[in-house]
């Protein structure tokens, strides 16, 4: 059983122009088929938002309507996420796939907080603070070193706070490592790195330090295994399982095996991969196994610490 915390699938639809009819089945790396022979529980579903030449708060809403639209003409398949409990009802009492909708960088709200209840509103759980671009809330990872260090704007932690209240979770995949740190201050719920790895093992920004690792899992938080190559073996342009291992296995003697998740980024990368699409899930968990992990390990990595992550968003203000 699988819970994917990030996709780009429908942003590569809506810009593809395709019509939601492809959802069913197409050569993207998630459709409905693929998902299901992966035993994929869970998909969180990302609104990717495009600065250009300035954020326009219209076309997030327009790319949030696009997904809905399709989620919803294929209700047989999927479901909404609404709260841990009914997802653990629905685990019981059907074969649908949770679909869990999630945006990619805040820039869109343009400091109007009201953006945030407006999205809770509609199901919207998970949230990144930024891309790759500086916006209202803060700063994103980046090769400058000044821009790295900054941390939150004041705006970027009255979001935190609002999130909290509304029992959202809060995504540091893309941002500067000051506002990681300002999360982790701020913050009083676990929060998440969607589709980062470790700095450690493949120095790119938008991976974790070891410290970040650590502060991470001591907040309760999860790291979603990113299957991009770049992120997995700098300069690479293949992924593979062996190098997904090797930062699963590095991440946990690290943060401890609480901390790990998946969160592929598929159909937002163009390496070459081994785990080619989502039906291939089988594939990494026969590999986990052969490495040495435990059924109970295995069961954590997939999905039980997503889940912990889920239910403990949702108890406490």
């Amino acid at each position: 059983m699988i819970i994917d915390l990030h996709c780009d699938t429908f942003i590569r639809m809506y810009n593809a122009k395709e019509n939601a009819d492809v959802l069913e089945s197409n050569d993207y790396h998630i459709d409905i088929d693929k998902l299901k022979r992966g035993g994929v529980y869970a998909q969180c579903f990302a609104i990717y938002n495009n600065k250009g030449e300035e954020y326009r708060t219209k076309d997030m809403y327009d790319r949030i309507g696009y997904m809905f639209e399709g989620l919803d003409k294929y209700s047989d398949d999927f479901y909404l996420y609404s709260g841990y409990e009914d997802m653990l009802s629905h685990k019981c009492n059907s074969n649908k796939i949770c679909a869990i909708p999630t945006i990619e960088d805040l820039g869109p709200i343009t400091g109007d907080i009201s953006h945030i209840d407006r999205l809770h509103e509609m199901g919207f759980k998970i949230l990144s603070l930024t891309w790759n671009y500086e916006n209202s809330l803060g700063y994103p990872n980046s090769r400058n070193a000044d821009i790295m260090g900054k941390g939150l704007k004041d705006f970027g932690i009255e979001v935190i706070h609002k999130m909290n209240c509304n029992n959202m979770i809060i995504d540091v995949s893309h941002l500067s490592d000051g506002g990681f740190y300002d999360v982790a201050k701020h913050s009083r719920k676990p929060f998440a790195a969607t589709h980062s790895n470790s700095r450690a093992l493949s120095d790119s920004t938008r991976n974790l330090t070891d410290e970040m690792i650590r502060v991470l899992s001591d907040a309760g938080g999860i790291t979603g295994i990113n299957f991009c190559s770049e992120f997995l073996e700098k300069g690479s342009r293949r992924s593979t399982v062996e190098d997904i291992i090797r930062h699963i296995k590095y991440i946990k003697n690290i943060g401890g095996i609480d901390c790990i998740a998946i969160g592929s980024d598929y159909d937002g990368i163009n390496c070459e991969l081994e785990l080619y699409d989502a039906s291939a899930y089988p594939l990494l968990i026969d590999e986990l196994s052969k490495a040495g992990f435990t059924q109970s390990e295995i069961e954590k990595i997939t999905y039980k610490n997503a889940l912990r992550l889920l239910k403990d968003s949702e108890q406490g203000n």
